[in-house]
């Protein structure tokens, strides 16, 4: 829904494609789009013609890989925030390349997720409710939030044995996230006891957990995040106090295009993946 973002996929102007795309108005003799001051949307006629289109530039590029193979590599764009690239995403991936071996695979990260999709990126890791216009999403993560920190501070004088001991530590906070340390601390009945707003912030998860596993302060791990660290022995969960979140990261993938068969085998993959995390909890 973007000549601008056309323009740069297929490295040409922005008038260069606009201007083809009134050629092709002109000679089907309708608007296929909505000329709006913000954007563009689709007529009804452009909204038909959509995946019928899709369907036929995915037969070309499928049949083009069939017969001539190499020199038609199957590619795959994935985008993901940094944090769940790193934590969750990129431990797994060697289980994909084993599996799929032909595909070209190339992630992208961000801090947080772009208000509107990449016409460049075939499949989306966004987090939040699962509802975005013009998106259909696939639900991957069911995260409950917990304190975690440092194994080195689960002995000597200084151990953590009560969450009330929390007020003597660092907190170390993630902003971006509706649930956090406040709602933590209410769930586990401190919010007259500590202060949920002192200590470190971050845009990233990653940082906070590197930090809590340095001693530096405790972090409010999110199961997706912290179960590989904490599986490894890098960081402890001194408490069983836990706040389930209702938001999640999702699989996303724009609506009304058609899906490569190389984005069909990470779909299929991801959700294997997500099933087998959900069930080790």
């Amino acid at each position: 829904m973007s000549f601008t973002a056309a323009a740069r996929e297929l490295g040409i102007t922005q008038s260069a494609v606009s201007q083809q795309v009134r050629l092709l108005e002109s000679h089907l003799g309708r608007p296929l789009f909505h000329r709006l001051p913000r954007g563009l949307r689709l007529t009804e006629a452009g909204d038909a013609l959509l995946p019928l289109l899709g369907d036929a530039f995915t037969q070309i590029a499928n049949g083009t890989a069939e017969i001539f193979g190499d020199l038609a590599r199957v590619r795959l764009m994935v985008r993901a925030t940094t944090s769940f690239a790193a934590l969750w995403l990129v431990p797994r991936l060697a289980r994909f390349r084993a599996r799929h071996p032909d595909i070209e695979f190339r992630l992208t990260s961000s801090i947080w997720a772009a208000d509107y999709p990449d016409p460049a990126v075939d499949l989306e890791i966004r987090y939040g409710t699962g509802r975005w216009s013009g998106l259909k999403s696939d639900r991957i993560t069911w995260d409950e939030l917990f304190p975690v920190c440092s194994p080195d501070w689960a002995n000597g004088p200084q151990r953590m044995t009560r969450p009330e001991d929390l007020g003597r530590r660092t907190l170390l906070h993630v902003f971006g996230f509706r649930d956090g340390w406040p709602e933590w601390l209410a769930k586990a009945g401190l919010t007259d006891k500590i202060d949920g707003a002192s200590g470190l912030e971050f845009d990233l998860g990653l940082a906070a957990l590197d930090l809590a596993e340095r001693g530096v302060g405790v972090a409010l791990g999110r199961t997706c995040y912290a179960a590989e660290r904490i599986a490894a022995g890098r960081l402890i969960e001194p408490f069983r106090i836990r706040l389930p979140t209702d938001e999640a990261f999702y699989l996303v993938s724009a609506e009304g295009r058609p899906s490569t068969a190389a984005a069909v085998a990470f779909r299929t993959w991801v959700l294997e993946e997500a099933a087998t995390a959900r069930r080790q909890g």
